[in-house]
């Protein structure tokens, strides 16, 4: 829907917000100025979006923006990835336990450091 940019009030919104917001000034029986109060938009972007849309610029563009939904994401494939990632999962496990492990570690430094520190 929409992203803020910075801590200006700045807002980018997605083609397909564009498409449905424009989508649905045409559908209503509703002043657009109606519609971009609701909506919390300022009445000049509404009107803009819609001469854009008129000209066609709300063409979908490629994005190198990768997408995380379950759906788009397929099982492994062979029994070779499948037991590749079994590995993968079991090493990743293997790992953290040893990070956990030098955590403890060092904080048990820190401490035998402090108590000397205090004596």
């Amino acid at each position: 829907m929409a992203k803020i940019l910075s801590e200006e009030r700045v807002i980018e919104y997605t083609v397909e917000f564009k498409v449905k917001v424009v989508e649905l000034t045409e559908q209503l029986d509703v002043k657009a100025i109606d519609i971009a109060e609701v909506l919390g938009l300022h009445p000049m972007m509404l009107y803009r979006w819609r001469q854009e849309y008129r000209e066609g610029k709300f063409l979908t563009q490629p994005t190198r923006r990768i997408s995380m939904n379950k759906e788009t994401r397929s099982p492994p494939a062979t029994d070779k990835e499948k037991s590749e990632l079994k590995r993968l999962r079991r090493k990743v496990a293997e790992l953290k336990k040893e990070n956990d492990f030098l955590k403890k570690w060092d904080r048990y430094l820190k401490d035998q450091n402090q108590r000397d520190s205090d004596s």
